[in-house]
């Protein structure tokens, strides 16, 4: 579910409850939560609504008049839904990726993580991704990619993946290592060090 940057910060701002959405299958359930730039959204309801009986209090509540709520549902095919959705605190991948003192048990189980990643899609890519992004940080993704042979939509989809382990931090432009990140490719270095000595 795409949200405007304006409608997240009314959201955030306490002004806006609720979202319409024409849907052929809905995208989000209720109880689950969304990750925002701002945050996490909580999907307190999802449900099917007469678009002809909406009103100014249903318009009011996704920050619209009742002209905009109308136009925006107009001539679009799937069931007219309302989502209510709050504030839901904050991503914990920020807190995560600040997290730098890992146990032994900790790392082994993040590089198991890595790991299935890699045999998810055939074969290793983590380390090569996590390398290049400490390497160029700040890089923009398509030139990452073209680097690593992968096409930019896959890379971004991998780069996600890193995120939401802590491991990486989206930029403006491109990525950099978060300081768990970079305190996981430290101690595996140091770990491949000392096997060799």
């Amino acid at each position: 579910m795409l949200i405007r940057s304006k409608d997240l910060e009314a959201i955030f701002a306490g002004r806006v409850t609720a979202a319409f959405r024409r849907w052929k299958r809905p995208t989000v359930k209720a109880g689950g939560t969304l990750r925002t730039p701002m945050g996490l959204l909580a999907i307190d309801a999802v449900e099917e609504v007469d678009p002809a009986v909406l009103g100014e209090a249903d318009a009011l509540e996704a920050g619209l008049s009742l002209e905009e709520l109308r136009q925006m549902l107009a001539g679009r095919e799937g069931v007219c839904t309302r989502i209510r959705l709050r504030p839901g605190g904050p991503d914990p991948r920020t807190a995560l990726r600040g997290k730098t003192k890992m146990s032994e048990a900790e790392v082994a189980a993040l590089g198991a993580r890595l790991a299935r990643l890699d045999g998810a899609v055939g074969g290793p890519w983590t380390a090569a991704v996590l390398a290049m992004i400490a390497q160029r940080p700040g890089v923009a993704a398509r030139e990452l990619a073209a680097l690593l042979g992968m096409e930019r939509d896959d890379f971004k989809v991998r780069v996600r993946k890193l995120k939401a382990l802590g491991l990486t931090i989206s930029l403006d432009r491109g990525y950099r290592l978060s300081p768990r990140g970079t305190a996981f490719l430290a101690r595996g270095s140091r770990a491949a060090a000392a096997a060799k000595d």
